[in-house]
C-alpha cells in the first residue's frame, strides 16, 4: 500500500504574461523580495519565499512551451494575505492604492464574520485581503 502525500505544498506558480511587470508588481506592491538565483535564471521565472512553500511567476509562453501546448487557463480561485486586525486589512488597501492596485471589491464585514476586500494582480490573479476572527497569523507567518 503506499502512503499518502504529506499535507503541504512546495510551489505555487502564476503563470504570467510579463514577467517583469508582474515582478515590479510584486517587488513594489507587495514589497516582497525575491529569492537571489542565477542571471539566467532570473530572466526566466521569479521565486518568493513564503511561509513553508515558494511563490513562482513564471511566463506563458515558457510555460506554454514547457507543456507543448496552449495550457488551460485554471478554474477561480483566490490567493489570501490574511492578517490580525481589521485595521490592518483597511492599512493594506490603502498601500495597495498609492501604487493603483485594481480593487475588485472594497474591504467590509462579511458573511463568515471577517472582513476583507479583494484586488487584482497584474495578470488577474485575485488576491483576498482579510481578517478572521476564528483564526490568527502567527508571529513566524504561519496562519491558523
Amino acid at each position: 500500500m503506499n502512503a499518502p502525500l504529506e499535507q503541504r505544498l512546495s510551489i505555487i506558480t502564476l503563470v504570467v504574461r510579463d514577467l517583469d511587470e508582474a515582478r515590479d508588481f510584486y517587488n513594489t506592491v507587495f514589497g516582497w523580495t525575491p529569492i537571489d538565483v542565477s542571471e539566467e535564471e532570473a530572466a526566466n521565472i521569479a521565486f518568493y519565499q513564503l511561509n513553508g512553500f515558494q511563490l513562482a511567476l513564471y511566463p506563458a509562453a515558457s510555460f506554454a512551451s514547457e507543456h507543448e501546448g496552449e495550457v488551460a487557463t485554471p478554474g477561480g480561485f483566490t490567493l489570501a494575505y490574511n492578517v490580525n486586525t481589521e485595521a490592518e486589512v483597511d492599512a493594506v488597501f490603502a498601500r495597495m492604492a498609492e501604487h493603483d492596485v485594481t480593487v475588485l471589491k472594497a474591504p467590509e464585514k462579511v458573511f463568515w464574520g471577517g472582513y476583507s476586500g479583494y484586488v487584482a494582480g497584474p495578470n488577474g490573479e485575485q488576491w483576498e485581503i482579510a481578517y478572521s476572527p476564528f483564526t490568527s497569523v502567527n508571529d513566524d507567518g504561519t496562519f491558523g
